[in-house]
């Protein structure tokens, strides 16, 4: 259930620009309104609304019940909490430190810092090994797979992205591969064949979240035959 805190972030970030507003307010969509509501946020903090294990139950049905090619179910996810979500950007830290210079890596720590601050992290994978499988059972999309994947992987995302928001917990989606790749693997126990694609750090909202602006629908979209 959405607390009141959460529809007036909601309301808050429906403030579109005058074409958008107008469309808008002819629209009651239960799901829009959840889109709506996700956003990014990067002050987190460790107080969640839920236990623990009602998150990670979110999680896991969240990636249940995404969508798959061949219902491939390639999407994969290590969850982390506490000390071990903390461990992840410490690890992912450590490798950046030997690429950006150090008279210019304390912006990076910093961002470090924010994101072991929340309650967790969850790491998205896509399963190698099933794609390879359907390569070799569907030879004439061999070629495409890899995309497909990339597609549940994105919709796995979204999916625990708005249940997590719904609930009132903050999020970000994070791109630190490969860097710490084979750190991770190594420190979680996460099977070879397993791609990481993505982090997803989250915990309590621990501030305002900025609305989302629009471009022009013209720049964006076409419509034919109505």
């Amino acid at each position: 259930m959405a607390t009141l805190e959460q529809d007036n972030i909601c309301e808050k970030h429906s403030l579109l620009s005058p074409p958008h507003k107008k469309e808008a307010d002819n629209m009651s969509n239960k799901t829009l309104d959840l889109l709506s509501n996700r956003r990014t946020q990067y002050a987190l903090g460790k107080q969640l609304p839920l236990s623990e294990d009602k998150v990670e139950s979110l999680i896991k049905e969240a990636i249940r019940q995404s969508p798959s090619s061949f219902n491939s179910q390639s999407s994969r996810a290590v969850i982390l909490f506490g000390s071990e979500s903390k461990k992840v950007w410490e690890l992912i830290g450590d490798e950046l430190r030997k690429i950006v210079p150090s008279d210019i890596f304390a912006p990076t720590a910093d961002k470090m810092k924010g994101f072991a601050a929340g309650a967790g992290t969850i790491l998205f994978y896509e399963d190698e090994d099933t794609i390879k499988a359907l390569q070799e059972q569907f030879p004439l999309y061999a070629d495409a797979f890899p995309g497909f994947s990339n597609h549940s992987a994105g919709m796995a995302q979204l999916a625990v992205w708005t249940v997590l928001s719904e609930e009132g917990i903050g999020a970000s989606l994070q791109h630190y591969s490969p860097i710490a790749d084979a750190a991770l693997s190594d420190a979680f126990n996460v099977p070879a064949s397993w791609k990481l694609i993505a982090q997803m750090p989250f915990g309590s909202n621990e501030s305002e979240i900025e609305a989302k602006t629009f471009m022009q629908d013209e720049k964006r979209f076409v419509t034919l035959g109505k």
